[in-house]
Parts: C-alpha cells; structure tokens; sequence
C-alpha cells in the first residue's frame, strides 16, 4: 500500500516579554483551537519577566525565597498544571510553548520530551556549545550544569507549557529556589558557557529552525501578535 503522504506546517509567533498569566491565558486559548482542528500547531517563543512558577507535583519547600525577597526583586509565583517541580523564568531566557498535536508526530510523551531536548542540544551546536542528557533529569545540560529546563501538559494528545532555555539569564535569580528540586547541580547559560551577551532573536531564529528540524514540519509561518490575536477571537 502507498504510504500518504501528509504535509505539516507549525505557525510561529515570537511574543516577544510578556507576563506569565497572559501568556498561560494565550496558551490555553490556542490550545482550545488546536483541539478542534481550527489552526495549525502553534510555537510561542517569548520571555517573561522575573517569575517562579511550580508544577503541579512541584515541592513547595523548594521556594526558599521569603515574601520579602519575592517582593523586593518583582518576582511573580504561579502553582501551574504542568509536569515538573520549580523553575524560575526571566528577561534573557528563551521560553518556549508548542502547542502541537502528537497524533500527527509521534504519540509517545517520553519520545517528545526527549524531542524538546534535541531542539536544545542542537541550538546549543550551532553556538558552539556541546550540550546534551543527563540519564537521571529531564532537562539539557553541559556536562553537571543545567542549561534548560522542560515541563509539560499533554492533554488528549495537544501539548502546552515546553521549555526554559537560559541565554542571557541573570543566574542568581536561581537562588531563590531549588531549581527543579536538584540540590546538587548548577544552572548556566549561553552568556556563561560563551563568555559573551548573545541577540535574543538571533538565539530564537536557531531555536526555531531546529524545532522545525527536529518535529519534522514541511515549512512554518511566522505570525505576529496581532495575527495571533485575530485568530484567537475569530
């Protein structure tokens, strides 16, 4: 029997700093869409200002920050419904949001995280950076120090929530918490690791050519906000 031949387009749309309730309340949003075939699988890459947020099997002992710190440095905390413990979110670090339908790639959670990774080991590459897995933490690493984390909702087969890349992060935000609940590794950066301040958008043109690279989309579609919106009160 010929074997069909299906085409896969993902629409791209960078969101440039925006704060993490509107960006969840934008996921859900184009999650709904998704699920009922209205548009194509979405990638949001974006940054947000200071914030903590936990999973939803997240150990809240792991915010060692007191109210007073939170308050001091503008730091936002949200209970979220993704998978994971707590990571921290902030200016400089790539965050990334597929909103993509598994039954068109593979419908295998453990093959799309390790999927995710891929997207962050490759970029890494073309930096210059070998990065890759550490056999017991979800996550992309360099060596014993954590350069992404990943925690994610898949929900009858549509995903939400994705990856935190830290590029230009300012690292001691991290000691606020117990990142990802691991009390004896390190975070780092692209900045860190390369000894130099990277172009933001130069990083997401890289994050977004290996997603498509690794997900194995026919072409993408770059969609601006106000695209974005259109199609989300339509």
């Amino acid at each position: 029997m010929e074997k069909r031949f299906t085409y896969r387009s993902l629409d791209y749309c960078n969101l440039g700093l925006i704060e993490y309730g509107i960006a969840w309340d934008i996921q859900k949003e184009i999650f709904d869409l998704r699920l009922q075939n209205k548009i194509n699988d979405v990638l949001l890459l974006l940054e947000h200002p200071h914030t903590y947020t936990l999973g939803k099997v997240a150990d809240k002992n792991n915010l060692i920050s007191s109210a007073d710190y939170l308050k001091r440095n503008n730091i936002s905390v949200y209970e979220i419904d993704r998978g994971g413990d707590i990571t921290y979110h902030g200016p400089g670090q790539i965050v990334g949001y597929p909103i993509i339908n598994l039954k068109n790639w593979k419908q295998d959670t453990h093959l799309y995280l390790r999927a995710l990774e891929e997207v962050i080991i490759l970029t890494c590459k073309a930096f210059g950076i070998d990065a890759g897995r550490n056999p017991k933490y979800t996550g992309v690493w360099i060596n014993d120090r954590k350069i992404a984390a990943i925690g994610v909702k898949v929900s009858r087969w549509i995903t939400m929530h994705g990856f935190a890349f830290n590029v230009n992060t300012d690292l001691s935000y991290f000691n606020g918490i117990i990142p990802c609940g691991i009390k004896d590794k390190e975070v780092t950066s692209l900045e860190k690791e390369l000894k130099q301040k990277l172009i933001i958008d130069e990083v997401k043109r890289t994050v977004l050519e290996k997603f498509v690279e690794v997900f194995g989309y026919d072409a993408y579609n770059k969609k601006e906000i106000e695209e974005l919106k259109s199609i989300l009160v339509q």
